[in-house]
């Protein structure tokens, strides 16, 4: 804090106004104070998946952007293991002074609330949402060397073979996991779960054979599908992908119109972070996510690019897909399995 700050705060304690608490008060004042030589070094953004994921190449362009708005470094960290559990929750123990940050999934913060028996971290009480910038769809996979064509094809060949197929993900309880869950679930057939630790090798492995199927999402299932390393049956959104035309919605292969099981990314700080600190973050990354060449980096991935909403509609967001998943882990009889 400069100088001159500091003879502006023991100025401001002189003049607490009778009805405002004095502690509130002196902490309010402290907060713009600390916001206004924010950041004082540099800022980490947590990655609690594995170096080339689809969130830790955004992180790491987001990163870029934020270190040339803030003139100070942005670094992105790896922190994988445990479902996104343990650099999700390496977040919500840190220093909430801004300087630490997380690039999370919806998998952290709305479905393993749910599907686990205990995590160590609350998603509504540990952090606030600084920024919602993208939804990342997915597209129902296959090897090639599988003849089916469509999903109804699939399901047939499933119930027919004497060994299930096996698909792959990026760990229990993601969004991919999910929604093949919930393709064994409507229609009654058994599939053998293998989590990895990172979307590059279970789709690699795909490819390769090694596994059946799998969702794969966007950015990487188009270059596949397009030298017919695989074979698409079905996409995870509500309607269908502009790159992807001819390949159904999961709402129209399974007959479900309500289904859609999208991951989406954000930005958040741990709880107690001041909230000029928090505004200031949600201001300037608001400015780098909207711009141009940072949605045409997003929409030439494949995914979608968000225009964040004010923090309190994100929260509201947030709850409402905490409530979706959590009724779909429910309904696959998930719920505390894990």
């Amino acid at each position: 804090m400069s100088i001159g700050m500091r003879r502006l705060v023991r100025q401001a304690y002189r003049l607490i106004p009778p009805t405002l608490g004095a502690a509130a008060w002196a902490a309010a004042t402290l907060g713009a104070a600390h916001a206004q030589d924010y950041p004082a070094r540099a800022v980490t953004i947590v990655v609690p998946l594995a170096a080339g994921s689809g969130v830790d190449l955004v992180a790491r362009n987001y990163g870029e952007q934020l270190s040339k708005a803030f003139g100070k470094p942005v670094v992105v960290e790896n922190r994988p293991g445990a479902a996104t559990m343990i650099g999700t929750n390496s977040v919500a123990t840190a220093v909430a002074d801004g300087h630490t940050l997380l690039a999370a999934t919806s998998s952290a913060m709305a479905i393993n609330p749910t599907l686990y028996k205990k995590i160590a971290y609350d998603p509504n009480r540990d952090f606030v949402p600084i920024n919602f910038y993208l939804k990342s769809p997915f597209v129902l996979c296959v090897h090639p060397d599988l003849p089916a064509k469509s999903l109804a094809e699939l399901i047939k060949i499933a119930k027919e073979r004497p060994v299930p197929f096996s698909f792959g993900s990026p760990g229990a309880g993601t969004a991919q996991h999910l929604s093949m869950e919930y393709i064994k679930h409507r229609f009654g057939i058994a599939m053998t779960h293998v989590p990895y630790r990172s979307n590059p090798q279970y789709v690699s492995d795909v490819v390769a054979g090694h596994l059946n199927l799998s969702f794969i999402q966007v950015a990487a299932a188009t270059p596949l599908l397009s030298l017919g390393k695989v074979r698409g049956l079905a996409v995870s959104t509500a309607t269908r992908m502009p790159g992807l035309p001819d390949i159904p919605t999961l709402a129209e292969a399974t007959g479900d119109k309500d289904i859609e099981t999208v991951s989406w990314h954000m930005l958040y700080a741990p709880a107690a972070t001041p909230k000029p600190i928090v505004d200031r973050l949600h201001t300037v990354t608001k400015a780098i996510t909207t711009t141009p060449a940072f949605r045409k980096f997003l929409l030439d991935r494949g995914e979608a690019p968000v225009d964040t909403p004010p923090i309190d509609d994100i929260r509201a967001y947030i709850k409402s897909e905490q409530v979706k998943w959590g009724s779909l882990v429910r309904r696959l009889g998930l719920a505390g399995s894990l």
